[in-house]
């Protein structure tokens, strides 16, 4: 059964309008609290999110929601996603919530949910959700009501969380630091993480007013860490975006560092002392350098759906610790359940301070096959998957590129958009073959 709500990483999708409502936001968290009294008669779930203007509204509803299917509720105010995670687990919570719409801006929000054990959940629990939406309710009678607290050290209990990933031999006294949360989630978290371990923090993109989350900052527009960077003559610049589970990293040049580039950095700073990587999990947007430069470590690569759950469900399959997309969402799974940005910034300072180069210098053996990435809105009621047109410049391209190259065509999971990418040696090319395709959905 296809899921209806839920998409590659919860519910998301324009405040105000289906499903992002109040009245859904409540059936929805009733329903899950119906799932979770199926296996606990009193469970508790913990809530948390972003800066975002409308999560008092929808955490309201999702408060109700859980309390009127007899679940208790502590409220963790803004906290990163992955701080979510990891309280769920340290609680011994049963459910983790977030309401937040990650990398989107204001007017978007979402809500996605964390196990017991601080991971994402799989695509047949949702499915049980969904299931039981359809059900009409069942609401507790008062003596059964959930009830609601709140958590007031939340973020003090994260920050030490982050802290404890750093080396204790280590520290980042005379690194210079500019940190940019986006106006998101970890606005009072960052900046103070690297501050106690040392650091010397700049801090940008984190006044959040509810309207100016991911605006013209954070990860998914690095130009302003690029340029404070530079400005302020910092060591790094370390940007999250707005639920913090995701990274981008620039150095005193002011170049930028993908994921790709940084799990790779991940994966050899393990080699080099010695500690055993049998393999890493990407997705199918991942470079192929990367890719190559692991394999000529000795490294295991396996390409996952794209999206971190499916990174996840590899890890777990092979038995392995790091995986990431090339967006910046990192895993290293003996550090936490989820990808975490933060905790990532750490691992990659941590291989600076401890080998004394630079980033450049520690990913000198990685160049990036140039690739292009076309996002491509769709109309109202298009499917794209059944044009003649598409499917016959797709087969033109591939035989281009043959084994030079690669190409990918995927639908958003979050948004009404199909994603593009081309990957080759050449970069007109790539552009080129991206193009061609482009114009096909759009004819």
């Amino acid at each position: 059964m296809s899921r209806k709500y839920f998409g590659t990483d919860g519910i998301r999708g324009t405040v105000g309008q289906a499903p992002i409502t109040p009245d859904f936001v409540l059936r929805l968290a009733h329903a899950v609290g119906r799932v979770l009294k199926r296996t606990e008669a009193r469970p508790t779930v913990l809530i948390g999110k972003d800066t975002r203007i409308s999560g008092y509204m929808l955490e309201s509803a999702l408060e109700s929601g859980f309390n009127s299917a007899g679940v208790d509720v502590v409220l963790l105010g803004p906290l990163p996603t992955p701080g979510v995670a990891y309280l769920t687990r340290a609680q011994r919570a049963s459910l983790g919530v977030v309401i937040s719409a990650s990398h989107n801006n204001f007017a978007d929000n979402g809500i996605k949910f964390f196990s017991a054990q601080g991971s994402k959940l799989p695509d047949a629990w949702e499915r049980d959700v969904e299931a039981a939406l359809e059900q009409s309710p069942v609401w507790a009678d008062s003596a059964n009501l959930g009830k609601t607290r709140r958590l007031d050290d939340a973020a003090g209990r994260y920050i030490e969380f982050c802290k404890s990933t750093f080396a204790s031999d280590l520290t980042l006294k005379s690194v210079k630091i500019v940190v940019d949360a986006a106006h998101g989630a970890a606005y009072q978290v960052a900046p103070k993480v690297f501050h106690e371990l040392g650091a010397e923090v700049v801090a940008i993109g984190c006044s959040p007013d509810g309207l100016n989350i991911n605006h013209e900052v954070g990860a998914t527009h690095p130009q302003a860490l690029i340029e404070a960077v530079k400005a302020h003559q910092a060591d790094f610049g370390v940007a999250l975006d707005g639920d913090a589970d995701r990274l981008q990293l620039v150095d005193q040049a002011g170049r930028l560092y993908n994921g790709d580039e940084l799990l790779y950095l991940l994966a050899d700073e393990r080699l080099g002392r010695d500690e055993p990587v049998p393999g890493v999990v990407g997705t199918l947007m991942t470079n192929m350098a990367v890719e190559v430069a692991l394999l000529a470590r000795g490294v295991q690569f396996v390409r996952a759906k794209v999206g971190d759950r499916y990174v996840l469900e590899e890890l777990e399959k092979h038995k392995w610790l790091l995986g990431g997309e090339g967006s910046g969402h990192l895993l290293a799974l003996d550090k936490h359940t989820t990808g975490d940005g933060l905790i990532s910034a750490l691992q990659v300072l941590q291989a600076c301070v401890r080998s004394g180069k630079k980033l450049a210098e520690l990913l000198a053996g990685v160049t990036l096959f140039p690739q292009t990435l076309i996002n491509v809105r769709l109309q109202p009621g298009q499917d794209w998957q059944v044009s003649a047109n598409l499917a016959s410049e797709s087969q033109a391209v591939e035989t281009e590129l043959g084994a030079a190259g690669r190409l990918l065509i995927r639908a958003s999971g979050t948004e009404p958009l199909v994603r593009v990418m081309v990957e080759a040696r050449d970069a007109h090319q790539a552009k080129a073959c991206a193009e061609r395709i482009a114009n096909t959905l759009v004819a």
